[in-house]
């Protein structure tokens, strides 16, 4: 195994009702000033909204609300100019992954005089500023964001969709399976691929150990098996708490250690989003099969195959297993009824197609850090054979 470095500071706070008797204290050990941060209108019509603030008695309660999916940097800016106008101390975050993304990079936005999308596009000068301690409530199982450094906000007006990172992971998350219950199907199908791509980009690294590889194939197993139960029986509280735990475990850090290349589809779906604004998720299980076909060669044969094995229980020769691996991914995300061509998103031509992948390429290093290095050819490859379904329907 390479060398590593691992640490990661938030304390969960994992659970039925873990908010009623923990909220208050969590947040105001932080001080007395909070921005409480959220998306629509979810949260007041399922009555979150109103069981948070009662725990919030006593605080002085600042609102940014209507954050939306793929943050955009305009929530980002008017959450700067509230956490500097009212002398913010914590931040509340309750919501999904857009929520929590966004709360990181306000909470830097405070220490930073001009337009917070600076530190978007050059995470070294988040590094170099202090960050309001984040205090979250997970609402969707999917980013992994309650429990990592990351976050990923886009930009309309220039097409960008990037990742930033910062300081510090949130202070406290909760994490509470019943408040997913009320999670469409759309997006419970949405974020348990968005914890399997999470998984997919990890797994196949040049430098991947036997340690890391099998925990991520009990992660695999987890959410395979538990997004059906939950796509079914919404009120499952095992499958729904599988797949919430599974979520932070995919993406805290520990499966990544000593992990060596980039990741590949996330900077493509990210041009995807950036342009057709589609839910990520859903971009990713478009694109994830058909990346996994253009990057089985002789040389990434043995780790597919092993893929194929340890995840999908499958049995043969490496070839067989390994494009039955592949058959398997694309039929699973299919069963959980979400689009698998681009043309289901809304995307019925190739006219931004060289435009994002040469963006892709040069944003995620494609060419020098991937697993299977790309140029923008390569991609443009891929998003082609993502117009239809032609090479998986069998």
């Amino acid at each position: 195994m390479n060398n590593f470095k691992f640490q990661n500071k938030t304390a969960i706070q994992f659970g039925k009702d873990v908010i009623d008797n923990a909220l208050h204290d969590a947040v105001a050990q932080f001080g007395q000033n909070v921005l409480f941060v959220y998306g629509g209108g979810s949260i007041k019509k399922s009555g979150l909204y109103d069981r948070v603030m009662s725990k919030l008695a006593g605080l002085t309660v600042v609102e940014l609300s209507g954050i939306a999916p793929n943050p955009k940097i305009a929530s980002v800016r008017a959450g700067q100019a509230l956490v500097k106008a009212h002398d913010i101390d914590v931040i509340l975050a309750v919501g999904g992954g857009s929520v929590i993304d966004a709360a990181k990079v306000i909470a830097s936005s405070k220490f930073y005089d001009a337009d917070p999308w600076d530190l978007v596009l050059d995470s070294g000068k988040r590094y170099q500023l202090d960050q309001l301690p984040v205090v979250d409530i997970l609402t969707l199982s999917a980013t992994g964001t309650e429990m990592n450094v990351g976050s990923v906000i886009s930009n309309p007006e220039t097409h960008q969709k990037l990742g930033t990172g910062g300081p510090q992971s949130p202070a406290v998350s909760f994490l509470d399976p019943t408040l997913t219950y009320t999670v469409s199907k759309w997006q419970t199908a949405a974020g348990a691929i968005d914890i399997f791509s999470h998984l997919t980009e990890q797994y196949f690294d040049r430098s991947a150990n036997d340690v890391t590889s099998g925990m991520m194939a009990g992660l695999y197993r987890a959410v395979i098996k538990n997004a059906p139960i939950a796509l079914a029986d919404p009120d499952n509280y095992d499958a729904r708490a599988a797949l919430m735990w599974a979520s932070t475990m995919s993406l805290n850090g520990l499966v990544n250690v000593g992990n060596t290349n980039g990741w590949t589809v996330h900077p493509i779906e990210h041009e995807l989003s950036a342009y057709y604004d589609i839910t990520h998720g859903v971009g990713l299980g478009i694109l994830t099969p058909r990346w996994m076909q253009y990057s089985l060669s002789a040389e990434t044969l043995p780790r597919f195959a092993q893929f194929g094995r340890e995840v999908w229980d499958l049995t043969g020769t490496d070839e067989a297993v390994a494009q039955g691996a592949i058959q398997a991914t694309f039929d699973w995300i299919k069963a959980l009824d979400v689009p698998t061509t681009l043309p289901g998103v809304g995307i019925v031509d190739k006219t931004y197609f060289e435009v994002m992948a040469e963006s892709a390429v040069k944003v995620g290093r494609l060419a020098q850090a991937a697993y299977v290095p790309m140029q923008a050819a390569d991609v443009v490859a891929i998003l082609s054979a993502a117009m239809t379904d032609d090479d998986f329907i069998q």
